[in-house]
């Protein structure tokens, strides 16, 4: 059996969950303002997002990561680091 540590750190699923129920959250806000911030990757501390809609070109999308940023650090209890893909998300499959 092979068990792994006990940490203060979510579980892989458990963030997958946090970080999207954060984007969630955001999201309204976003789509006001005609845009959008979509989940494209987890990868130890780096989540990388993808910006959409109006929230590519916005002069005020730096600030609006950061807060995102500041509130996945909170609730996954960690550091961790987003990052915006360059790009519109795909669409279809």
């Amino acid at each position: 059996m092979n068990e792994r540590s006990t940490s203060s750190t979510a579980e892989p699923s458990d963030r997958e969950r946090i970080v999207r129920a954060v984007l969630d959250e955001s999201r309204p806000s976003l789509r006001r303002d005609r845009g959008d911030c979509e989940l494209v990757e987890i990868e130890g501390i780096k989540i990388m997002v993808r910006l959409t809609g109006a929230c590519m070109l916005c002069k005020l999308a730096g600030t609006t990561l950061a807060a995102i940023q500041a509130r996945l650090i909170e609730r996954l209890g960690e550091f961790v680091r987003l990052i915006p893909l360059p790009g519109a998300a795909k669409v279809g499959p």
